[in-house]
């Protein structure tokens, strides 16, 4: 949130208590739905990094400064039901019906991976994917590669120099390879590592915010 935000929701008052939105931001949250852009944190966990070759493990959708969470995760029936090539149909289904809820998506790498794969496992499915214009899209990688001067442009070390922390857990291989054949203990820690993404992601964006551009894209 900029300075201009927080000074535009002192100044205002709701509608209900008449307290300042600053104060009761829900109240702001409730009175302005129809004006409120709705932004969403997207990542996904996937078993390969190209779709012709793996499938969509998890995802998890942030909403921009609320805890809610849209997210789900592959179930070891999936993969007993699916056909080959098929085994992330449920999930691509419920993610492209949750990013319905959201005007703007923002993604760390997303131009070049989370957008793309979902795309490819979507088409390759029959499944309908959203037409170029009809949801935005901000890619955090660009600000953080253009903007910042890191020795690495990974997310985690992007917080962990730009925020001084980060909630990220390993990315260890076994889980990954674990995860695809249906262990669900596996795919119990890809699902909370998807969660530490986002939530990661979210507070990277409004700590850069400034510096991104402010026009946007689409997925």
């Amino acid at each position: 949130m900029t300075k201009a935000d927080i000074i535009r929701l002192a100044n205002r008052k709701c509608e209900a208590h008449h307290h300042s939105y600053l104060e009761h931001y829900n109240c702001y949250l409730k009175e302005n739905a129809d004006q409120i852009e709705r932004i969403g944190f997207l990542d996904i966990e996937a078993t390969n990094l190209d779709a012709d070759f793996g499938f969509i493990l998890s995802y998890c959708i942030k909403v921009a400064q609320e805890d809610e969470i849209y997210m789900d995760v592959l179930k070891p029936k999936d993969l007993k039901v699916a056909k080959a090539g098929d085994e992330d149909r449920r999930i691509v289904v419920q993610l492209l019906e949750d990013l319905n809820n959201f005007d703007k998506i923002v993604t760390y790498y997303g131009k070049r991976y989370d957008i793309p794969y979902i795309r490819a496992r979507a088409v390759s499915m029959g499944i309908p994917f959203p037409n170029f214009g009809t949801l935005k899209h901000i890619d955090l990688y660009d600000t953080i590669k253009h903007k910042f001067k890191l020795s690495s442009r990974r997310l985690e070390n992007a917080c962990r120099v730009l925020l001084g922390e980060t909630d990220k857990t390993r990315v260890d291989g076994k889980y990954w390879r674990a995860a695809s054949r249906g262990d669900k203990a596996s795919l119990d820690y890809i699902i909370d590592h998807n969660q530490k993404d986002v939530v990661d992601l979210e507070k990277l964006y409004d700590k850069t915010i400034n510096f991104q551009r402010k026009n946007d894209t689409s997925i």
